[in-house]
């Protein structure tokens, strides 16, 4: 439904009043020369247990994602993950300036058009948010992220989003300093311990914060020159690391935002973020990923072919754990020769769990986010086509677009 720029700002008033009242890259595979990663090798502790959802008399549940298998479920019930990336609105947003009326603004309509999850960058780069030395040593985090962070997944929460927080891109290491942070266990682990502990210990109780992408497309830190080309074990070492970490401190769901296939499959250059492989670099029993989120843009289609009329096992991955693609085009019709409402349909009819599609930050006030007039109608086709996956819990009212647009 068209929505009118003054009807908007009137929502956002009063939503805000309300508020006031209760408080990517690229680039060619290029072979690593560099040495296996060195450094202390760090202890395992036991392993926090966490209960599965409680559900009432009432037939209610907590909001809480888990995963039974291949899926994704919340209250016993199945979710499939229909959304989009929000990733930021200005770079590095959560770092004492954060824009309260325009995150509130993409989360009312969000849940408007039936969109169950969005990935956001929490951290961009670094500037501004987790500064470390140039021998990559932790320095300091800056306090004000995290205020920024607690009225952001308050506003999930209260519009019943999920939110995939990435905590790292390929963007940090076109910095040394960064670089640096990846040339032994020690300042990994102490990244981990200083940046990702703390996050999870704060969010541990936000269901809405539902899980943590360690990094957005890694192969671009192994392939790129401007981002070291740093070796696969000490990537993925720090994967397992923060893996670990998380797994040991809360019960959000883990995984890392691939940008190919090729890096996610053994079918091509091996899986870099298997559970064998980081366990292997680590020796820590929570080095695994809960979930595979791989991302898909229609360069790879000549190397790696189409995924969105395929399974994740026809594709390439190990579908032993839910599968979803975490980011791509919202705006291919062309080069995919399928709409997106084509896309969704297509890819939960073939065992996918989920599909997030990439949206750019825009200034005016009618679309704040890149063509999401085909975002919008894509999801909405989806709910109409599984409303018991989208909303299982039945966590927004039938009438929720009518209401607000």
């Amino acid at each position: 439904m068209k929505r009118t720029a003054n009807l908007i700002s009137l929502i956002i008033s009063a939503s805000m009043f309300i508020s006031a009242l209760s408080s990517c890259g690229g680039g060619n595979t290029v072979s690593s020369t560099e040495p296996p990663i060195s450094g202390t090798e760090t202890s395992t502790s036991a392993v926090q247990t966490t209960s599965a959802p409680e559900v009432t008399e009432q037939g209610t549940a907590d909001a809480h994602i888990s995963v039974d298998g291949t899926k994704f479920v919340v209250g016993g019930k199945e979710i499939w993950l229909s959304g989009g990336n929000t990733p930021w609105y200005d770079w590095n947003d959560f770092s004492g300036r954060m824009n309260d009326e325009k995150w509130e603004q993409t989360f009312e309509m969000l849940e408007a058009d039936h969109i169950n999850c969005t990935r956001i960058w929490i951290n961009c780069d670094g500037k501004s948010i987790v500064n470390v030395k140039s021998s990559g040593h932790f320095n300091y985090m800056n306090d004000e992220h995290f205020e920024d962070l607690d009225r952001l997944f308050d506003m999930a929460a209260r519009h019943k989003v999920y939110v995939m927080a990435t905590l790292l891109s390929f963007d940090h290491f076109k910095n040394k300093d960064w670089q640096a942070v990846l040339s032994s266990k020690e300042t990994c682990d102490e990244y981990a311990e200083n940046y990702v502990k703390p996050f999870c210990e704060r969010y541990a109780d936000n269901d809405y914060v539902f899980a943590i992408d360690i990094m957005n497309e890694p192969d671009w830190v192994y392939e790129n020159d401007e981002c070291g080309k740093i070796s696969w074990d000490n990537i993925s070492y720090l994967f397992g690391k923060c893996a670990d970490t998380i797994h040991k401190t809360c019960n959000k769901l883990v995984t890392v935002g691939t940008g190919i296939i090729k890096y996610n499959s053994d079918k091509y250059e091996g899986n870099k973020v298997s559970d064998a492989y980081l366990k292997e670099l680590t020796g820590l029993d929570g080095a695994y990923l809960d979930f595979y989120s791989v991302h898909y843009y229609d360069w790879q289609m000549p190397w790696f072919g189409f995924p969105f009329d395929k399974s994740p096992e026809e594709f390439g991955l190990v579908y032993d754990r839910p599968c979803m693609i975490g980011e791509t085009s919202n705006d291919n019709e062309k080069k995919f020769r399928m709409t997106l409402p084509e896309i969704y349909k297509s890819m939960y009819d073939n065992g996918w769990n989920g599909l997030l599609v990439w949206m750019e930050p825009r200034k005016d006030e009618e679309q704040i986010w890149y063509r999401y007039d085909l975002t919008r109608e894509a999801t909405n086709a989806q709910y109409e086509y599984i409303p018991e996956k989208i909303d299982p819990l039945g966590a927004w009212k039938e009438d929720v677009s009518a209401e607000r647009f």
